[in-house]
């Protein structure tokens, strides 16, 4: 798949067969997303992947839009590593690009996959924190829901010519 194309054909997917996803697919899953751009090429990612049910069940028992990890084959709950942070709180859009690439990776990959916000929602940062053992000044920004699909989207057309300004608003 080229990438214009996982980008126009790109959506969240919340419904998935038994299937399994191999180690080596959430492997490549994490080297995309490590491939992303990164503010003074800080890195601040890291990647915690899970195929555990009842962690699964527990996150989605206090995320109230989870409730798909029930079905998902697998997680990547991704963080951010505030610590030693030269370029203050750019983990954010580091850690977002990082994640965008592993849903196109899903995607061109014949997976399904949602992004599932936490961050900046005090209480989701809180509770997935303890959830993964998580050390002071990780941070999580999302868990993407993985596994192959059972249900299928066509592409959603955004495209909006009014939202783009020329020179000045």
């Amino acid at each position: 798949m080229e990438v214009l194309e996982a980008l126009h054909t790109r959506r969240s997917i919340r419904s998935y067969s038994e299937q399994e996803v191999p180690e080596s697919v959430l492997e490549d899953l994490c080297k995309a997303g490590m491939a992303a751009p990164s503010a003074g090429n800080q890195q601040p990612w890291h990647f915690i992947i899970t195929r555990d049910k009842e962690i699964m069940q527990k996150f989605a028992a206090f995320h109230p839009y989870a409730k798909m990890l029930m079905q998902a084959a697998a997680a990547i709950v991704v963080c951010g590593d505030d610590r030693n942070m030269r370029y203050g709180d750019y983990w954010v859009q580091d850690c977002s690009a990082a994640a965008e690439n592993i849903l196109l990776a899903a995607h061109a990959m014949g997976l399904g996959a949602v992004w599932i916000g936490i961050y900046p929602r005090q209480d989701r940062v809180d509770q997935t924190a303890a959830l993964f053992g998580m050390p002071e000044g990780v941070l999580p920004l999302c868990c993407i829901s993985l596994g192959h699909p059972a249900e299928q989207k066509g592409p959603s057309e955004r495209y909006d010519p009014d939202r783009i300004h020329r020179d000045r608003w």
